[in-house]
Order: structure tokens, then C-alpha cells, then sequence
């Protein structure tokens, strides 16, 4: 049951994706970036209850959930003066490997959009919370079994942030610097990118490497005394 949630969402997700590219594409003057996040969250959240069947999370999640994502929010904002080194991702992971995957893909969403109030939002905003929420949904999935060491979850952290954060990301930027798509255009777009998310993914991982596992046995140990994720 758990696998075919997880399969179930992952397919929300990776619409919301189809659909962004889409608005790029059909309307690119058009459409309010406001509306695009809102239909990213829908999905999320859609694939989420749908996923649940008729169950819906309890207090305690939510309010654990909740304290994640302001948690990340305030991870970017302290570090706002340097560029790309923000411990944002390695919260998000850290909120999937304890929450499970589908949990990790909202709080990494809700993390992006709440966090880009300060940043600023723009067309980039839908593609950001979507490449943070697959990183919580990854990290969900290689760490569903618990964390073996700092390395392991270090080294899922910088790809992570670098491969899958980086790629969803800058698909914002592939689409909006090309009239017309092409191979070349596309490649050069990552290519230019690729310092940026390298030192994205590296923050993570330094983050997650001296942080990380003190973080989780935290969280793990409230989880199961208020039994936050039974059933």
C-alpha cells in the first residue's frame, strides 16, 4: 500500500512538472506564477490525500510538518547575503528521510514558495518548488530505511540538490532564454548552471554532514514518542 502511494504521487508530481513546462511554452507573457504555485501545491497536496485514501494527517503531524518548513524558510533567509550556499535542501532532506517521501515533497514545495516572499517570486518559483519537493521525495525513498552514516547522507544530499534540484530548477531558465528549443540552447543553459547547483549541492552536503544525523535521532526520537506517524 505504501509503494503504490508513493507511485501514486510521484505521478502528481511529475504532472505538475508536464503542466509548468506547458504554461512556459503555450503562455509565456501569461499567467500569473502565483496561479502556477498554487497548481503545484494542488497536486501535491491531491496526490497526498489520495494517497492517504480517506484518512487525513493528524495534529501532530501537521504541526511537525509546519515547524520543518519554517525551519528551511529560515535556513535560506539567514545565509541570504551568499549566493547559493543555503542549508534549505539539507533541511528538506532531512524532513524525508524522517516523515517518509511523500511528506518530504510538501514540506520541500511549501519551503520554496514561502521562502521565495523574501527572495522573490517569479515565473522560476513553481519550477523551484517542484525540484525541492522531488528532493524530499527522494530523500524519503533512499533513506526509508534510516541513515547508515554522515557519508551516506552527505553524498544523497549533494546529488540531490545538485542532479535533481538543478535539473527541474533550471528548466525555468532553459524556457524562458529559448524561443525556440534546442539541443544546444538546452545544454548550454545546464552547462552554465552546473557551478551554480555544485555549490547548491555542496552547502547541502556540509550542512547535512555536520548537522544531519544529530537533526534526524532528534526528530526520529519525537516521532516515536508522540507517535506522530502511526497508522
Amino acid at each position: 500500500m505504501k509503494s503504490k502511494g508513493n507511485l501514486l504521487f510521484a505521478a502528481f508530481a511529475l504532472l505538475s512538472i508536464v503542466l509548468l513546462i506547458l504554461w512556459q511554452l503555450c503562455f509565456p507573457d501569461a499567467g500569473s506564477p502565483y496561479l502556477a504555485a498554487a497548481g503545484v501545491m494542488l497536486l501535491s497536496l491531491l496526490g497526498f490525500f489520495v494517497s492517504y485514501e480517506r484518512s487525513a494527517p493528524g495534529a501532530r503531524e501537521i504541526a511537525l510538518a509546519a515547524s520543518l518548513v519554517a525551519l528551511a524558510v529560515v535556513s535560506r533567509a539567514v545565509f541570504y547575503l551568499v549566493p547559493q550556499f543555503k542549508p534549505i535542501a539539507a533541511v528538506v532532506v532531512v524532513s524525508g528521510a524522517c516523515l517518509g517521501a511523500r511528506r518530504g515533497y510538501i514540506v520541500g514545495a511549501l519551503s520554496a514558495f514561502l521562502s521565495n516572499f523574501i527572495f522573490g517570486q517569479g515565473v522560476w518559483t513553481p519550477f523551484q518548488m517542484a525540484a525541492l519537493g522531488l528532493v524530499g521525495f527522494f530523500a524519503g525513498l533512499l533513506f526509508a530505511r534510516g541513515v547508515k552514516s554522515r557519508w551516506s547522507l552527505a553524498l544523497a544530499g549533494f546529488a540531490l540538490a545538485f542532479f535533481v534540484y538543478g535539473a527541474v530548477a533550471d528548466l525555468s531558465s532553459v524556457l524562458a532564454m529559448q524561443s525556440r528549443l534546442t539541443l544546444s540552447g538546452t545544454l548550454a543553459v545546464y552547462i552554465a548552471g552546473a557551478p551554480f547547483s555544485a555549490a547548491f549541492g555542496g552547502a547541502t552536503a556540509l550542512f547535512l554532514f555536520l548537522f544531519g544525523k544529530p537533526l534526524i535521532n532528534k526528530l526520529s526520537r519525537v516521532i516515536a514518542k508522540y507517535g506522530i506517524l502511526e497508522g
